[in-house]
C-alpha cells in the first residue's frame, strides 16, 4: 500500500452493500506478507531559480541535500511533492563529471553512452554530439601513436561502428593530441561536414548525498548537453520525473530531500481479493474504502494503532489490474 495520500470516509449504506458483494480472501496479518521498505525520504519543492551548486548548498543548509531517488516509488513521491504547474524541470542531486578519453587508450571494445562522442568539422571546432548513435564519416589513424597517418573514411557510421572499422582496417580512430595533428585531421574533413574522431567522454555519475546509483530513470529520446566538463541532472515533471542532463550553470527550481521522522516507515501488504461475483469492480471507490476499513480494523486487533492506510495506485490511476 502507500502511494496516494487521502482520507477515506465511508457511509453505512455503502458498507452494507459492499459487504454483500465482496469476499476478502487474505486480509488478516497472519496470512499477509509484510515487507518493510525502511525509512523513506521526504521531498521539498523550492520554486526559486538556482544553479545546481546553489541548489545543493541551499538544500544542505535547509534540509538534508538535493533530492536523491533510489526507486520508482521515490520518483513518484518526488513528482507528487513538486509543483508541476508552470514548472517543467527541477534540479535533483545527480551529477556527471566528464573525463575525456581517446579510443586508442584502450585495447578492448569501448561502448560509450549515447551522449558523449566528439565530431570535428572542417573549421576545426569541437562539437559534443548528443548522439553517439548518429551516423557520420570518420577519420582513422593508419600509423602509430608517435607517428600517426590519418585516413578519411567517407562512409557514414555511428561511433562504435567507426571504431570497429578503423581497428579492423587501420589502427584506430584518429586522436589529435596536439595542434599539428588536429589541423591535419581538420584538413581531411569535407567542407560543411563533420567526422568522428576517437575522442569521447567517460562520465562519472553519482548522487550528491552518496546514495547508490542503481535506479535509473533517464529521459528518451536523446537530448543534448552543452558542457565539456560536467553536467547535472534535472527531473522533468511533465514526463513522470524523467532525468535529463543540463549544464550545471543553468538556473532551475529545486527538489530537496530530508530524512523522515524516525517513527515513519512503510509496510507494503500484499492481499488477495476474491470477488463474490464477476460484476464486482474492485476499483470502485466504495469497495476500496471498505477494504481499507476492514484492514484497519485487523491492524487494530493486532495492536497496531495510529496507522494510516493508503492505496498504491498504478500509472493509469487504478489500484487493481
Amino acid at each position: 500500500m502507500g502511494g496516494v495520500s487521502s482520507q477515506v470516509t465511508t457511509r453505512g449504506p455503502q458498507i452494507s452493500i459492499v459487504m454483500e458483494r465482496i469476499l476478502l480472501g487474505v486480509i488478516c496479518l497472519s496470512g499477509c506478507r509484510i515487507f518493510s521498505s525502511g525509512l523513506l525520504r521526504q521531498y521539498h519543492h523550492v520554486p526559486e531559480l538556482m544553479t545546481w551548486a546553489e541548489a545543493r548548498a541551499y538544500c544542505r543548509e535547509t534540509y538534508a541535500d538535493l533530492a536523491a531517488i533510489e526507486s520508482a516509488d521515490e520518483m513518484n513521491q518526488l513528482v507528487s511533492a513538486s509543483s508541476p504547474a508552470g514548472t517543467d524541470y527541477v534540479w535533483i542531486g545527480l551529477r556527471s563529471t566528464i573525463s575525456w578519453r581517446y579510443s586508442d587508450e584502450y585495447n578492448d571494445t569501448i561502448r560509450p553512452g549515447n551522449d558523449f562522442c566528439v565530431l570535428r568539422n572542417s573549421s576545426g571546432e569541437l562539437w559534443w554530439d548528443h548522439q553517439c548513435s548518429a551516423e557520420a564519416p570518420f577519420v582513422c589513424n593508419n600509423g602509430t601513436l608517435q607517428s600517426p597517418e590519418f585516413v578519411h573514411v567517407a562512409a557514414a557510421m555511428n561511433w562504435s561502428s567507426a571504431q570497429k572499422y578503423c581497428r579492423e582496417n587501420h589502427t584506430d580512430l584518429a586522436s589529435g593530441r596536439n595542434e599539428t595533428q588536429l589541423r591535419e585531421i581538420t584538413s581531411l574533413v569535407a567542407e560543411e561536414h563533420w567526422a568522428w574522431t576517437g575522442l569521447f567522454a567517460d562520465p562519472i555519475i553519482d548522487w550528491s548525498d552518496g546514495s547508490d546509483f542503481g535506479f535509473r530513470h533517464w529521459y528518451s529520446p536523446e537530448y543534448e548537453v552543452l558542457s565539456t566538463d560536467a553536467a547535472c541532472a534535472a527531473a522533468s515533471l511533465q514526463t513522470s520525473g524523467r532525468w535529463l542532463l543540463f549544464p550545471c550553470e543553468t538556473t532551475l527550481p529545486v527538489a530537496c530531500s530530508s530524512d523522515p521522522p524516525p517513527d515513519v516507515f512503510l509496510l507494503a501488504v500484499k492481499l488477495r481479493i476474491e470477488p463474490g461475483r464477476s460484476s464486482l469492480d474492485p476499483n470502485d471507490p466504495a469497495v476500496k474504502a471498505d477494504i481499507l476499513r476492514q484492514l484497519q480494523d485487523r491492524l487494530k486487533e493486532s495492536g497496531l494503532s495510529g496507522v494510516t492506510l493508503n492505496w498504491r495506485e498504478q500509472p493509469d490511476g487504478k489500484v487493481f489490474t
